[in-house]
């Protein structure tokens, strides 16, 4: 009997499907064979930076490949971003994301890629809680009702710092202005790193930025910590409230950041990556590394992950919308 055309047409796809499955189970097995890129989209010196390193240097180990951290900073996080989602999915180019990816998501009327869609999250690697912190030279403040008091009666707007339009510390500043009334300027930086420059040089007088990226800075005397932005105290800095704790009500943002690979990166290479990344999250060096840095170690799975990007995306959408922060 004569194979009817669509038979024989049936036979060739899945053979070239079985192919095509045998190919990139084979170059999953031999991954990875040359270095690897980690792109941070902030500029060095941040917490995205300092974490992005921390875990390129033991993914080197670990994987007998180079892990090389690039900088492509810019728009909030989303240029970085952009150019990951882009990227041939191969396991060679990684994103070290962060929440700001989620809360983009929504401020941006048009974004170039879907986060949710063109990234493939690989696992969690720290949560940071966010401090409000004065530069003691520019502000007398002492604590957050002083600040708000000195706010409203300036003659000029107090303006505060944030790493880019549409990332946490934007989205808190935005949530504090709305329930103290206080005026405040608004200026976006592509990073902590310039931001924390310009916090110490008094060109902008506060911010809301990562406990990471300021600790030493606090510790030096050089600034002023008056609140976290989480629903519970930071264990490195015991004595110093919540934002609810000083009168705010309904405010927890912390800083998660973890790894995300291009969608299409073979399954077999998103499961290694993700438990070669909870091993070192969890490694006793490593926790201790983050912790002394005002960081808590958080692994998670791929999957745990995604649950967590869908969760706080809806999230932040809602105060996004409530806030009425919109960027074209």
């Amino acid at each position: 009997m004569r194979t009817s055309h669509a038979v024989q047409q049936f036979i060739r796809v899945s053979l070239l499907a079985l192919g095509l499955g045998a190919s990139a189970l084979c170059s999953a097995q031999d991954w990875p064979t040359r270095p690897i890129s980690l792109v941070v989209p902030f500029p060095s010196g941040g917490t995205t930076d300092v974490l992005a390193r921390a875990i390129g240097d033991q993914l080197s180990k670990q994987l007998g490949q180079p892990v090389i951290v690039e900088n492509r900073p810019g728009a909030g996080a989303t240029v970085g971003a952009d150019y990951v989602s882009k990227a041939k999915p191969d396991g060679y180019t990684l994103l070290m994301g962060a929440v700001h990816h989620t809360i983009a998501t929504s401020v941006y009327k048009k974004l170039p890629y879907n986060f949710q869609k063109d990234l493939a999250p690989v696992a969690t690697v720290a949560m940071v809680p966010n401090v409000l912190v004065i530069n003691p030279a520019k502000t007398p403040a002492k604590t957050v009702a002083e600040l708000v008091s000195l706010a409203k009666t300036a003659p000029t707007e107090f303006a505060y710092g944030s790493n880019g339009n549409g990332t946490a510390q934007h989205l808190i500043g935005t949530q504090f202005q709305a329930a103290t009334g206080a005026p405040l300027l608004h200026v976006p930086y592509k990073g902590s790193g310039p931001l924390t420059t310009d916090l110490l040089g008094g060109q902008v007088t506060m911010s809301f930025d990562t406990l990471t990226t300021v600790l030493p800075h606090i510790k030096a005397g050089k600034l002023r910590p008056l609140a976290v932005t989480t629903a519970k105290r930071s264990s490195v800095l015991p004595d110093v409230p919540t934002l609810e704790e000083a009168g705010l009500k309904g405010f927890d943002i912390g800083t998660w950041f973890g790894v995300l690979a291009p969608a299409a990166t073979p399954k077999p290479i998103v499961t290694r990556l993700s438990a070669e990344i909870v091993k070192i999250v969890n490694s006793p060096d490593f926790r201790q590394r983050m912790l002394a840095a005002g960081a808590e170690p958080m692994a998670s799975t791929s999957d745990e992950f995604a649950k967590r990007i869908d969760t706080e995306t809806a999230k932040f959408a809602k105060l996004v919308k409530e806030g009425k922060v919109a960027i074209e």
